[in-house]
């Protein structure tokens, strides 16, 4: 039974419909698998399983009158504990956030929902999302399934984590300068952040994306097709399209992709990780892409002011604690953000602007190009008790050079696994594609998982 757990939600689906399988069935061994691993990994958070197998059966008898909810129905699903699922908190990965009950479902849930998808739990990320990594002063320490004593990167930390564990085939988390595709490289997984305005979200904001996070391709473009459905909540979201979200294939020959291994400013590339990107780029050119370098666009003041920006937009908020709620912030994400008190207006003026600087950049640099290739992170995954690779709160932001730009330009962007350093941790491959071309980088990611060496057995991880 245990193995069920490891079937994709595009396996699954079929597998109902020819009624080869149950739902209860399978969330049965999701939650055997959840049980297993879940001491160890600390992914997740409100985790129900009562009430999965609650809505498992209803899943099971719908199947059974051949009347599906949609194209997810009785898929277990989890989802970041930032997007709200009703009559459950939202603590933000933070002890000094109130824990107050949601009353509604945010847009990825209730299509999640809509679509009869099985929500197990909510999954673990960082104080406020403001971290690339799986430490919380809220939620325990979360970590990587490939090495417990790594790492799983985030914020969409818990996602990142439960997917490589195999916690069911369906998660989605949220990212802003590199969330999902931070987590998703350093887990091995697959993580899309979708065009800006793809999927509604509540709260909007300018960079912020919901995006999936899964093991192949093929589920991240089905849970796309449930996710992209239209909701007037998010102010900022862009007309509904039709998008032929399972037409994955495509001829790559011909197509002119950029390969860029040096951001302009951050974390060094490791030699380990350029030579399994610059593989990946070979892979591709040996296909009949035609494969050109793409010289470094982005600048250290680019990044020093969207950190002043960031650093005033949470000094904001925190300000209005109390200092009793102030001590209870992760020390490392105070001690980042408490900088701002001092900042002028000018210097976070500044700092903004550096948002339309890095979209400009990743704009032109896009021009003449298909797609782009780089890493997806600088290096492989670092220790879990570290806040970031550096692990200096006074230099945050190092190592998302390569996936912050895109959140700023807005392009859909992915990360697929594109091999192992010597001590066994995936390293990620970013595919950037042109603005709202999200079925393009699809269409490219797939193709890359066809062309990639056979990939490694998934970790199994047993309290």
């Amino acid at each position: 039974m245990s193995d069920l757990a490891d079937f994709t939600a595009v396996d699954l689906v079929e597998a109902y419909r020819l009624r080869k399988l149950s739902p209860v069935e399978v969330v049965d061994a999701v939650i055997a698998r959840i049980d297993a691993s879940e001491p160890k990994l600390n992914a997740l958070w409100a985790y129900d399983p009562d009430e999965a197998r609650k809505a498992a059966k209803a899943s099971e008898a719908r199947w059974g009158k051949g009347e599906p909810l949609g194209a997810i129905d009785g898929v277990p699903v989890t989802i970041k504990e930032n997007i709200a699922t009703k009559g459950t908190a939202v603590p933000l990965g933070c002890a000094a956030v109130p824990l107050v009950p949601a009353l509604t479902d945010a847009p990825p849930a209730a299509r999640t929902r809509e679509a009869g998808g099985v929500i197990l739990a909510k999954t673990t990320m960082p104080d406020y999302g403001m971290l690339s990594s799986g430490l919380s002063s809220f939620h325990k320490l979360a970590r990587n399934p490939w090495d417990l004593s790594t790492n799983p990167g985030g914020s969409s930390a818990g996602a990142g984590a439960a997917a490589a564990a195999g916690y069911g085939p369906l998660h989605i988390g949220t990212d802003i300068g590199g969330s999902v595709r931070l987590p998703a490289g350093w887990c091995g997984v697959v993580g899309l952040k979708p065009s800006a305005g793809r999927i509604p979200i509540n709260p909007p904001f300018i960079g912020r994306v919901a995006g999936p996070m899964t093991r192949t391709v093929a589920d991240t473009a089905l849970y796309m097709s449930v996710l992209s459905k239209p909701d007037a909540r998010d102010t900022m979201s862009l007309p509904y399209a039709d998008i032929p979200w399972l037409d994955l294939k495509r001829d790559v020959r011909g197509l002119k992709i950029g390969l860029w291994l040096d951001a302009g400013f951050g974390q060094a590339v490791s030699a380990e990780t350029e030579q399994a990107v610059s593989q990946a780029a070979k892979l591709f050119a040996d296909a009949g892409v035609i494969i050109e370098p793409v010289e470094p666009f982005l600048t250290r003041e680019m990044i020093d002011g969207l950190d002043r920006f960031w650093r005033a937009r949470g000094w904001e908020d925190v300000s209005r604690l109390s200092p009793e709620q102030q001590a209870q912030i992760l020390p490392y994400i105070f001690n980042w953000i408490e900088t701002a008190k001092d900042f002028s207006g000018r210097d976070v003026y500044t700092g903004f602007a550096q948002i339309d600087a890095m979209r400009n950049a990743i704009h032109a640099a896009l021009t003449g190009f298909d797609f782009i290739l780089s890493p997806t992170a600088p290096t492989a995954s670092y220790p879990a008790e570290w806040a970031s690779p550096i692990n200096d709160p006074q230099k945050p932001f190092e190592h998302i050079a390569f996936t912050v730009a895109v959140n700023m330009g807005g392009q859909p962007a992915i990360s697929v696994n594109c091999g192992y350093t010597a001590s066994g941790l995936p390293i990620g491959l970013q595919i950037i594609g042109q603005q709202f071309d999200d079925i393009g980088v699809l269409r490219l990611a797939r193709a890359f998982e066809t062309l990639r060496p056979q990939q490694r057995p998934w970790p199994k991880v047993t309290a």
